[in-house]
């Protein structure tokens, strides 16, 4: 499995947000996560990309016990193998799509030759080829979230996730985001996890997950 998450609870304060949750994902499966706002889903969401620290449980991510690491080992891991894609790009307006892509790989030490061959090479794949020295202002909506993804995907990460992806596009651009990610499921075997409140989405994953509460449901 590349998640694979038991028990995970996380309270704040006296609010407990997840209850006991179990969740495995297996390589090139692409789950939706549901439920109502305050059900927990961005809690899971971040807790599963390492951003969060859980109260109890266990968390294999890519066969690595991520909770077994100190801070700067999972600022490691996080940045090698998982990628990101949020509702707002949070792209830096003042570099290019390309350079934008760039970025995460040279933190991680990959050199400016490879990086930008691998900026090139997704920008091209999420249909950007002819956009590469455009800034985000220069951009559409739906372009700079494809620039986000290619951003994501720059390090080859094991698992892809994406919180509320869609949430800002109009249907059309909505549409073909949604293709994109099945697209990169089918090229590049990309596993996914999308939490999003967006039916249509949902129905074209493999699976959906129900949240009610801090449980699955």
């Amino acid at each position: 499995m590349i998640i694979s998450a038991k028990a995970i609870t996380k309270s704040f304060g006296t609010l407990q947000v997840l209850r006991g949750l179990d969740l495995e994902v297996a390589p090139g499966e692409v789950v939706a996560v549901m439920g109502a706002s305050g059900a927990g889903k961005t809690t899971l969401l971040q807790i599963l990309g390492t951003l969060l620290r859980p109260d109890g449980g266990t968390l294999t991510i890519d066969g690595t016990d991520v909770l077994a690491l100190s801070q700067k080992e999972i600022a490691a891991f996080r940045g090698r193998r998982i990628g990101f894609v949020f509702q707002a790009h949070h792209l830096l307006p003042e570099f290019s799509a390309e350079e934008n892509v760039m970025i995460p790989a040279l933190i991680a030490g990959v050199s400016g030759k490879e990086a930008r061959s691998r900026a090139r090479d997704l920008l091209a794949r999420v249909g950007l080829s002819e956009r590469l020295t455009h800034k985000p202002g220069e951009l559409s909506g739906g372009e700079q979230q494809r620039v986000a993804i290619a951003r994501a995907l720059v390090n080859a990460p094991a698992v892809l996730f994406a919180d509320e992806p869609t949430g800002n596009l109009d249907s059309v651009t909505k549409a073909q985001i949604h293709s994109l990610f099945f697209d990169l499921r089918k090229d590049l075997g990309q596993t996914l996890l999308i939490v999003t409140h967006d039916s249509d989405l949902a129905h074209l994953c493999d699976r959906t997950i129900l949240m009610r509460d801090g449980l699955f449901v």
